[in-house]
């Protein structure tokens, strides 16, 4: 069977006469691309009419004639041929003693041309589904194991998968060859993801997976495609942790190199920061205001016009309705992050698009920094006068490229990483208490790679979900012991696991074989890190090894420097990832003194885990963490799976009216009031106060209240 991805296209009709006839052949397997690949070349960005890649066929190229003329076909198939072959010799996978290992056809597939008038089968035409099959089944691709390698230089992921690492291990049970041949692998894998970065939509288009799902990858490729595709175009890239500047910059120009053999037009390509300010004009909100000559709020004016937690919301809002007819800079706009943006600011972006509006915008609804989800793109983008959504989101459809697609499949995180993961964000284990938060929509678990391996996913039941083959790969945790993949860890004092954190750094450089840049530190809590950190970076430092503060000691729009191990807050960890990662402080995340805070906290503590691509070491301070080892535990009991009854929607109405979002006003009135509850229950405690000396109408509240709980 056949899968189509589509891309960009000039030629629609021909095209989806193509795809509908390869669809209908039962013989032949594998992808086509429609629209892609766009190769590098001499003469600049050689874009494919499309190209098939089968397991049994190899790689077939189309030259697709929209129109009754042939014209010079052979020579368009000699140039495609010449083009193909010498894109894949340069991979080494694919060749062997100076001999490709593919297989190469060209064919012209013209449905409303008159056949040339002197067949030849050195340049076949076809123009309908029995001239394909016959065509096709007369190749035979005997080097099937390269398929993989021949998918992964198709979609040119190889090179950015492999990464920043320059560093070469002697040992070959070391990390540092761990991690080389863990990086190759997931190069080689990377093809599934194809569909999201090609794939693109005359429209709004939304993107979802878990972490490390590749969310922030598709966006930068996707970004290099269109504008290799359509280098006039004006492509704005966004997101809200400024950290991420570096790493679109670096994807983006690694893959438009590749497909068009020059550096991207920075001119018409903007990375962009998604608030800015005129000391730091590369942000999209800021151009917003500058374009349209609308009222720009700093972050402390926009806390004091629109209050605590509606800072960026308001200011969005407030420039829209300032603007009736907004400026319209943008061809395309992809949003990352977008689960920690505000709607108004997603609205303002679709202000800003030029007709048909190609926003894409990518989210993890449960690595929310805050307790706030996106609404449904009806709510985000609103109505016509008529009463009309200006977006929503058609059903798949042959034919069609995808508008909302979910990326099931983690490419990043181990399985007993992931999973671990959520058991703590959601706490699944957690004794006593229960469950934090829940996904809104049971189908969810489903969509984002789960299964049910006992039970029922249905309220009120029993149901054990874990991970599949299929969305977290094996190979991915089989290169080392579950112990060594994560590893929970409680001291006494700070003191202790700072002592413990530099000893294990320097293990990992001098003889695990690991890169500084191969490591990150972060402490959940942001607003205590600098402090949180100082001490084990003063031991590196007299030890001889470097490290950053992420945003403070060095560039805020640059996460990792080379030989330097980089610490972080939770913040500006988002969207980053590293092979081995230490949480430390954890102890933190357990609790929370009031429990709309306690989602946070975990959500803080999930982030933080699943940045880890290969080892993760959580660390913390007392019997908090060893409260959480002891969820760790059950995880690691119950096999690395989810085991728990799901919440009928009684029980999911309480978890949202906890975990609803507050201002920082509300937050410290509700601080204030429960502390006031403390002294009182303190005094009773005491002997201070008796029951009796309340008012009878508070007692009788209070009872009423209690019995409710």
């Amino acid at each position: 069977m056949v899968s189509i991805i589509w891309g960009s296209t000039n030629k629609p009709v021909a095209s989806r006469q193509l795809a509908d006839a390869l669809e209908g052949l039962p013989n032949i397997n594998g992808t086509l691309y429609i629209g892609y690949p766009i190769l590098g070349t001499p003469e600049g960005a050689f874009p494919f009419d499309a190209l098939l890649l089968s397991p049994e066929h190899g790689a077939v190229a189309f030259d697709v004639v929209e129109g009754r003329e042939l014209g010079d076909f052979r020579s368009r198939q000699d140039n495609l041929f010449a083009k193909l072959q010498a894109k894949l010799l340069q991979y080494p996978a694919l060749v062997r003693q100076r001999q490709l290992l593919v297989v190469l056809s060209v064919v012209t597939f013209a449905p409303a041309a008159s056949p040339p008038p002197n067949a030849d089968a050195m340049y076949p035409v076809c123009k309908n589904r029995a001239e394909l099959d016959s065509t096709l089944g007369g190749v035979d691709w005997r080097e099937r194991d390269s398929y993989p390698a021949l998918c992964s230089a198709i979609q040119a992921l190889t090179n950015i998968r492999k990464g920043r690492r320059k560093k070469e291990s002697v040992k070959p049970d070391s990390r540092g060859s761990k991690l080389q041949l863990l990086n190759n692998s997931i190069a080689n894998l990377d093809a599934h993801q194809g569909a999201a970065v090609v794939e693109t939509v005359d429209g709004v288009q939304r993107i979802r997976g878990l972490a490390g799902s590749g969310k922030t990858i598709v966006l930068a490729l996707k970004v290099a495609y269109l504008h290799a595709q359509n280098p006039d175009w004006k492509i704005a890239v966004t997101f809200n942790t400024r950290s991420l500047k570096g790493q679109f910059e670096r994807l983006i120009n690694t893959f438009v190199i590749e497909q068009t053999s020059e550096e991207p037009d920075w001119d018409r390509v903007h990375i962009m920061h998604s608030w800015g300010s005129p000391t730091s004009p590369e942000g999209l909100y800021f151009q917003f205001t500058r374009d349209n000559g609308s009222a720009y709020f700093d972050f402390q004016a926009a806390r004091s016009k629109f209050g605590d937690a509606k800072e960026f919301n308001g200011a969005c809002e407030e420039a829209l309705a300032s603007v009736p007819e907004p400026v319209q800079r943008f061809d395309a706009i992809m949003v990352d992050e977008a689960q920690d943006l505000p709607p108004a600011f997603l609205r303002l972006c679709y202000a800003m698009l030029k007709q048909p509006k190609r926003l894409v915008y990518a989210y993890d609804e449960l690595q929310s920094l805050t307790n706030a989800s996106l609404p449904p793109p009806e709510e985000i983008f609103g109505s016509t006068a008529e009463g009309r959504s200006l977006v929503s989101f058609e059903p798949d459809a042959p034919g069609r490229a995808r508008q909302d697609i979910i990326l099931e499949r983690c490419y990043r995180n181990p399985r007993p990483v992931l999973v671990t993961a959520h058991a703590l964000g959601f706490g699944i284990y957690r004794q006593p208490g229960g469950l934090i938060q829940i996904f809104d929509h049971n189908q969810l678990w489903l969509d984002v790679g789960y299964s049910v391996v006992a039970g029922e996913l249905a309220d009120g039941r029993e149901v054990s979900l874990a991970r599949t083959p299929e969305t977290s790969p094996p190979f991915l945790e089989s290169h080392s012991a579950i112990d060594d993949l994560i590893h929970f860890r409680a001291f006494e004092t700070t003191e202790a696991q700072d002592e413990w954190l530099v000893r294990e750094i320097l293990k990992n450089i001098r003889e695990d074989e690991l890169a500084p840049e191969d490591i990150i530190v972060i402490n959940p809590e942001p607003l205590r890190t600098r402090k949180a950190v100082a001490k084990a970076r003063a031991k590196l430092f007299e030890e001889g090894v470097n490290s950053s503060l992420a945003g403070v000691s060095g560039s805020p729009d640059v996460f990792f420097e080379n030989d330097v191990v980089t610490f972080t807050g939770i913040f500006r960890a988002k969207g980053n990832e590293a092979a081995m990662v230490y949480v430390i402080n954890a102890h933190d995340c357990y609790n929370a003194f009031i429990p709309a805070w306690l989602t946070r906290a975990r959500n803080q503590l999930f982030t933080a885990i699943t940045r880890s691509k290969a080892w993760v070491r959580v660390l913390g301070v007392g019997q908090d963490m060893q409260a959480l080892i002891a969820e760790f535990e059950c995880v690691r009991a119950n096999g690395f799976t989810l085991r728990f009854q799901y919440p009928d929607e009684a029980k999911r109405r309480e978890l949202h009216t906890i975990n609803r979002d507050m201002t920082r006003a509300a937050r410290a009135r509700l601080s204030r009031n429960v502390a006031d509850l403390e002294k009182i229950l303190a005094a009773i405690d005491e002997g201070e106060l008796q029951a009796e000396d309340l008012p009878p109408t508070m007692r009788k509240r209070l009872e009423r209240l209690l019995q409710k709980g």
